[in-house]
């Protein structure tokens, strides 16, 4: 059974994007950031941070790919779709945002293959990170569960 979310879960998942994405783009400001400073929007600061309006931008995007993992993960939208579709729709939704936005805020220059070999990189990383780390708490929760399972067949199926 699915548990119903609050907006609150919602928040926190906004939040929990957009937190790990400041992460990595002031850890990228201190490596690259100089370097960067004239072909990027994101690194117009160079080492020194990440400029107010391209923070802004980012929590959108946090925004956006939290409402994709709503259409795409709950049976709320989509029913009978498989998980796999379902995975494959929500990474293609997330690229084509990430793509809009770098096009329409000069993230980086569209037509240069390097900028996007670096985001589909760092893309192709988080992406295995998040399901290593969701594989990970999944296995926990089961195995917790099966735990509570046997305690109560050991007491014979009565809950107290």
């Amino acid at each position: 059974m699915e548990e119903k979310k609050t907006v609150f879960d919602y928040l926190a998942q906004i939040f929990t994007i957009f937190g790990f994405t400041m992460l990595l783009l002031n850890i990228f400001c201190l490596a690259v950031g100089d370097s960067a400073q004239n072909v990027s929007a994101i690194f117009a600061l160079g080492k020194r941070g990440l400029p107010a309006g391209i923070c802004f931008q980012f929590l959108c995007v946090s925004c956006l790919i939290t409402g994709a993992q709503l259409l795409f993960f709950t049976d709320r939208f989509i029913k009978t779709m498989p998980i796999w579709l379902r995975t494959v729709s929500m990474l293609a939704v997330i690229i084509a945002i990430i793509a809009a936005f770098a096009a329409a805020f000069r993230w980086f220059p569209i037509d240069m293959w390097q900028p996007w070999a670096m985001f589909f990189l760092c893309f192709g990383l988080s992406f295995v990170g998040s399901y290593l780390v969701m594989a990970l708490k999944e296995k926990t929760e089961n195995r917790r569960m099966d735990e509570a399972l046997k305690r109560l067949k050991e007491k014979g199926g009565q809950l107290k």
